[in-house]
């Protein structure tokens, strides 16, 4: 389990990547023969939230029929509960299956804000090998420019690795 140790929410990129080595480590462990999507999910959420200092919400939201999110394992104050693929950051990075990272959330037209104090969010999808979309995940920050490169890439990493754990993701799908 990671211990955490006080340090300001402004990570320097050294520190960052050795949080995320860190918390892979960790979640490499706790996982290890976890066969349950939601508990891994779950384990997930709560270890990149605990771990990063900038993260205010860090969740799920998973595909549970054509076109819809709902809302998953997160940690944080509570969330949308369901989003299109057609609306917001969650809906965009599972209509287009690509990373989105926002620097200002104000200055996108469709960012649904469920919390009034998100500043920036990324959202990534969790791909299937065949393409489809399982899942998002969304990290919330109440800084502006929380996101940068390493965090996409290992976050992006982090949902590949899912992805391919759990290529049908939740049994209960109705897809």
């Amino acid at each position: 389990m990671l211990v955490e140790t006080p340090v300001s929410a402004a990570l320097s990129d050294a520190e960052r990547s050795a949080r995320y080595a860190s918390v892979r480590v960790s979640i490499r462990a706790l996982l290890e023969h976890e066969s349950d999507w939601i508990a891994a999910l779950a384990t997930i959420a709560t270890e990149l939230h605990h771990a990063l200092p900038y993260f205010d919400w860090t969740g799920f939201y998973r595909v549970v029929a054509p076109e819809l999110l709902v809302i998953g394992p997160y940690q944080g104050a509570h969330g949308c509960l369901r989003i299109p693929f057609s609306r917001g950051v969650c809906g965009a990075a599972a209509r287009t299956r690509h990373t989105q990272l926002v620097d200002d959330v104000s200055k996108r037209e469709d960012h649904i804000a469920c919390a009034s104090t998100t500043q920036s969010e990324i959202v990534v999808p969790v791909l299937a090998p065949d393409g489809s979309v399982l899942a998002v995940l969304d990290v919330d920050s109440d800084r502006l420019t929380a996101f940068n490169h390493i965090d996409r890439a290992e976050l992006e990493a982090l949902c590949a690795e899912l992805g391919r754990r759990f290529p049908h993701g939740d049994p209960a799908r109705t897809l």
